[in-house]
Parts: C-alpha cells; sequence; structure tokens
C-alpha cells in the first residue's frame, strides 16, 4: 500500500511540475513521448501552444491505465487498499464490496486494449534509449543512457510477459499445428510472466529512479558522467 501510493503521489507531483524533465539527450519517462510544442523536446508536436498545461497529462495516464488494470496489481492494490481479501484464506474484510461486478470496476475488462497503447509508449521509449547514445552527433554511453536502457528493457518485460500479451501472441488458440511461430511467441511470453511481480516491481521503480536521475541533472545537482568516441 505505501509503495503504491508512493508511486502514484510521485508520478502525480512530477507530472504537475512540467519542468527538468529533459537533459540532452535524455528524456523522462513520464514526459515521453511529448505531444506539444511547447515542450523542451518535442517528439511529436502534434499540439500547439494553445494547451498551456503540462505535457505529461498528455501521455501518463496510457501507462497508468495499463498498469492499474493489470491482473497482478490488481492482486496487490485489492489487498492493500480494499481487503478483498487481505490475504490468501480469509475472507473479504468489507461485506458490502462487490469486486468487478459494478462500476468503475467493470473498466477492468479493458485491460487488453490499454496494451496497445503501451505497446506504442514501449516502443517510443526505445526510441528516447537509442537517442541517449547521441551525444550532439557523436555517438557516447553516459550514466543516464545505462539507467534509460535498463528502465526499458525491465518495462518490456513487465508489458511482454503481461497476461494480456501472451493471450494476443498466440494464448487464445486452441492447437498451435501449424502456427510454429505463435507458439514461440507464447512461449517467450510464458517465460517473462513466470517473472511477472518481479517486473512489476522492478520496472515501477526503474520508471522513478529514471526521471529521478534526469530530474536531478536537469537541475545541476548531480554531473552525468560520460564516455563520448
Amino acid at each position: 500500500m505505501l509503495v503504491l501510493g508512493l508511486f502514484g503521489v510521485y508520478a502525480f507531483v512530477v507530472s504537475v511540475v512540467n519542468g527538468n524533465y529533459y537533459h540532452d539527450p535524455y528524456l523522462s519517462p513520464f514526459y515521453s513521448p511529448c505531444l506539444t510544442t511547447s515542450c523542451v523536446h518535442p517528439t511529436f508536436p502534434v499540439i500547439g501552444d494553445w494547451y498551456n498545461l503540462s505535457p505529461a497529462f498528455l501521455i501518463v495516464g496510457s501507462p497508468l491505465a495499463f498498469r492499474a488494470t493489470c491482473y497482478y496489481y490488481r492482486r496487490s492494490y485489492y489487498r492493500a487498499f480494499f481487503w478483498s481479501p487481505p490475504a490468501c484464506s480469509v475472507p473479504d474484510a468489507r461485506a458490502k464490496y462487490s469486486g468487478e461486478t459494478r462500476f468503475p470496476f467493470l473498466l477492468q475488462n479493458l485491460h487488453r486494449y490499454t496494451l496497445y497503447l503501451a505497446l506504442v509508449v514501449l516502443a517510443i521509449l526505445w526510441w528516447d534509449v537509442f537517442l541517449a547514445f547521441n551525444f550532439d552527433g557523436r555517438i557516447g554511453v553516459g550514466l543516464g543512457t545505462v539507467i534509460m536502457l535498463a528502465n526499458v528493457v525491465l518495462l518490456s518485460g513487465y508489458t511482454l510477459g503481461c497476461h494480456a500479451a501472451r493471450y494476443l501472441v498466440g494464448g487464445y488458440l486452441d492447437s498451435f499445428h501449424g502456427a510454429s511461430l505463435r507458439y514461440r511467441l507464447w512461449s517467450f511470453a510464458n517465460r517473462l510472466n513466470a517473472h511477472h511481480g518481479r517486473y512489476a516491481w522492478f520496472s515501477l521503480f526503474s520508471v522513478m529512479l529514471t526521471d529521478l536521475y534526469i530530474r536531478l541533472a536537469a537541475m545541476g545537482v548531480i554531473t552525468d558522467p560520460r564516455w563520448i568516441s
């Protein structure tokens, strides 16, 4: 409860701040893709200067919805916040709790659709990592590059090992006869899914660490060590 609550507070605060989210060539994952022309480092500037709010509000909802409807996180916050159930073999603490049979919990069924948005964001984060090797036209590696790369690897493990991703690549098939590629993809997703909980927690911390590192570097609090060819 404490970890999930603090992550929610951190995500809200850094989204409202609307500053220190870019330190060349690093872009905070909370602000990627940056969709407004007012961004310090616009990714796809499709929204004009009329938008005065933080650009993080335009994209943070997609990965947040994916995590909020994730089966693993459902188990975590149902137990932590709703006590339904508070532990294995323990009855629900709330006698009138209706589970996912009423609004807004019916929205949990949108999980497989939030996966599609999460995959788009994940692809853009991989592109951000590619750009993080470019230092004014020269190939290089900084500590920020390594942190961003580790973050996107963990996010990939979490996203591609999701139950909805496993279903999408072949889990809905009755037989894999004649579908060897689907079987290999499904098997790969299964291996990731076996560690889904670990990827969920590690990627949660890595997103915060990546943003915090870029934020401190942009503020001049820390110096980013770099090796440039």
